[in-house]
């Protein structure tokens, strides 16, 4: 099969898996658009020199790699994020409110802390493929993990809490 076939055939069956991880990962639709269209650009430029190379952790590699390194050019400012009203617990209102909480504490961790809850917790890889996709060791991935959750619950106790309590 030619490779231009086969890049597209890839890109039309993941694109939609890429920019879920994308907007995990920026917290932003636009953000995660931009991010896919430039692993896309990265990717038909290397898409003939990949050959054998597994194309799934080959652009999650690239993606993944993009947000990390795009975040340490820009360092972009933090905005405030005003707090959820008080609502009664098992209401729709109270879920999207632990949602926009959970999703702000997201967003004050590292670029590189976020990418590795994404792909343990989200796309559920294993410790060994998260560090082939970050480029890093499997002990990395272990610690870096373990530090980006103790930060979750010191940011949002109650809401990890009941993420924890519904997991096991």
């Amino acid at each position: 099969m030619d490779r231009e076939v086969e890049l597209r055939e890839f890109v039309s069956a993941r694109g939609a898996a890429l920019s879920r991880a994308a907007y995990l990962l920026t917290g932003d639709h636009q953000a995660a658009e931009d991010l896919v269209q430039d692993t896309y650009v990265v990717l038909v430029r290397r898409w003939q020199k990949s050959g054998t190379v597994d194309p799934e952790a080959y652009v999650r590699r690239i993606l993944y790699s993009r947000f990390v390194d795009g975040w340490r050019r820009r360092r972009l400012l933090e905005l405030p994020w005003a707090s959820p009203p008080e609502t009664p617990v098992g209401d729709e209102a109270g879920a999207a409110g632990d949602r926009l909480t959970f999703a702000a504490a997201l967003a004050r961790l590292t670029p590189k802390q976020r990418a590795l809850l994404v792909l343990r917790f989200y796309e559920d890889l294993t410790e060994a493929q998260a560090a082939a996709a970050l480029g890093i060791s499997p002990n990395t991935v272990k610690s870096q993990t373990r530090v980006a959750l103790q930060r979750l619950r010191e940011l949002v106790p109650d809401v990890v809490a009941e993420f924890e309590g519904a997991e096991s």
